[in-house]
């Protein structure tokens, strides 16, 4: 039986009157959350929606000290305090029950996001080669300076419904002084192995992307196959 997937562990300040840590401003309350969903004429829903998402920029900023752009909504940016590894969202979940400790996972349009140390990106190529998954096509995307993610919701807080909004599967908890336990390379970006092992996450992620470009590779005819065309029988 495979191991279950730890539910997600919610921030310290996870309750939606905590959205803004710091006590600047405050969440969008039920009605303006319902109205920004829509139940509202637009013109009115337009305010409602800019206020939650300059609550959603406070709590990063104030809360966990992380960057925010101005974007709607507002985006993360990678290579400052944490990249991502992205991959489809299938091979993720089969990451996280084998993988039980990891940093903040997100998911958004169908794909998973895995946040790891600053600088993993940029090493991903050569780690890929290292473990022997170099030149195999494995939909494992890399993130890092100069990238950015749209920022999931805060945890626990609802907000303005919208098909394939990101959202935090396990999420980020406010920092304990500078560090994030991302997952790091042995001696990079962690201190002396607290971090998870970014070479077993790059080789297990790599593994279960090929898995999924596999089955998916079984259930499609080919290109140059009629639909209709019955498969030969040997």
């Amino acid at each position: 039986m495979s191991p279950i997937v730890p539910s997600p562990r919610a921030p310290q300040r996870a309750d939606t009157s905590a959205l803004v840590p710091s006590g600047r401003g405050s969440a969008p309350d039920a009605g303006t959350l319902r109205e920004a969903g829509g139940t509202q004429h637009a013109e009115s829903a337009a305010p409602a929606v800019e206020r939650w998402y300059e609550a959603v920029r406070r709590w990063y900023e104030d809360g966990l000290g992380w960057e925010t752009d101005r974007g709607r909504p507002p985006a993360l940016p990678t290579g400052v305090r944490f990249d991502v590894l992205e991959l489809p969202a299938a091979a993720g979940r089969a990451v996280l029950r084998r993988f039980g400790r990891t940093g903040p996972v997100a998911v958004a349009q169908g794909r998973m996001l895995l946040l790891v140390a600053a600088g993993s990106a940029e090493e991903l190529p050569a780690l890929l080669d290292w473990l022997e998954w170099g030149g195999i096509a494995l939909d494992l995307v890399g993130i890092g300076a100069g990238g950015r993610i749209t920022a999931p919701a805060p945890h626990g807080a609802p907000g303005p419904c919208q098909p394939g909004a990101a959202f935090w599967l396990r999420p980020p908890e406010p920092p304990r002084g500078t560090d994030l336990f991302l997952p790091a390379l042995a001696g990079f970006g962690s201190r002396g192995g607290d971090a998870p092992d970014l070479v077993r996450l790059v080789d297990m992620a790599a593994t279960e992307c090929h898995r999924v470009r596999l089955r998916r590779s079984r259930v499609r005819p080919p290109a140059d196959r009629p639909p209709n065309q019955p498969l030969a029988c040997s």
